[in-house]
């Protein structure tokens, strides 16, 4: 005990989608036996659960701000971390879903924390795209499945295979610098994007807005358009859109062949 509290040990937790039901017992150990429990959530119930877990329970999302640049808050919620881990305390930084999908200071916060020598360790959550596979009947192992940042999807031109689905992550929030209260994306936006994706499939192709449920009374929100309404549909930045896949393409029969020698 005398070495740990001398060094300090970091746990990154994922609290999971919906509240209570999707975290982990391993998360929920560490949230408990921490000596400072910091949290970046989505929703004041599980800020409230985590309070109940936990009396030394402070938020992280007093470090966000509208207007204010998300490559800002997220360094100042890194600095909190390690900050609470040079005391030499147990720290355990829990965020909403997967603390490893989209959680920039989470990944942050670990590779610094090791490079001064503290022991730093990420316990998976469930993600969104966990709900989603569950949700929409997905098996990502039938015809593969590609995950990008929309933002990165259009400004790095990124290449994909439209006969494997495609999830694009935050396009409610599509070259936005910082999240806003009710924030949408803009439908010039949505236009650039939709045209991009028309190289590849048709104003027809069937498109998914995906929401995940956040607690048990609820259900997910899934509505489902063609590819050509996307600009005039409202989407939010906790929106993810699925696009299935074309026909698959057949097989190498070469490569089947070569399989069957071996």
């Amino acid at each position: 005990m005398a070495d740990r509290a001398r060094r300090g040990q970091l746990f990154v937790v994922g609290t999971g989608i919906k509240l209570v039901a999707h975290t982990t017992l391993e998360a929920l150990d560490c949230i408990k036996r921490a000596d400072i429990l910091l949290y970046g959530v989505s929703d004041p119930a599980t800020e409230v659960w985590l309070r109940r877990l936990n009396a030394s329970a402070t938020t992280l999302n007093d470090c966000y701000a509208e207007g204010k640049p998300r490559v800002k808050t997220y360094l100042e919620i890194t600095e909190r971390i390690l900050a609470a881990l040079r005391t030499g305390a147990l720290v355990c930084a829990a965020f909403y879903g997967h603390p490893g999908v989209f959680v920039d200071p989470a990944h942050d916060a670990i590779r610094r924390a090791r490079r001064e020598g503290f022991p730093a360790q990420m316990l998976p959550g469930i993600s969104t795209e966990d709900c989603l596979f569950a949700d929409l009947g997905v098996d990502p192992g039938a015809n593969g499945c590609q995950s990008f940042e929309a933002t990165d999807f259009l400004a790095r031109r990124r290449r994909f295979d439209p006969t494997s689905a495609l999830i694009l992550w935050q396009a409610g929030a599509l070259g936005e610098p910082s999240i806003g209260e009710r924030m949408k994306a803009r439908p010039e936006r949505l236009r650039r994007l939709m045209s991009v994706l028309r190289k590849h499939y048709a104003a027809s192709h069937p498109i998914v807005l995906y929401e995940a449920s956040q607690f048990p009374i609820s259900d997910p929100r899934i509505k489902r358009i063609r590819l050509s309404a996307l600009p005039s549909t409202k989407v939010w930045p906790i929106t993810t859109l699925y696009i299935p896949p074309k026909p698959s393409r057949k097989p190498d029969q070469a490569v089947m062949r070569w399989f069957d020698e071996k």
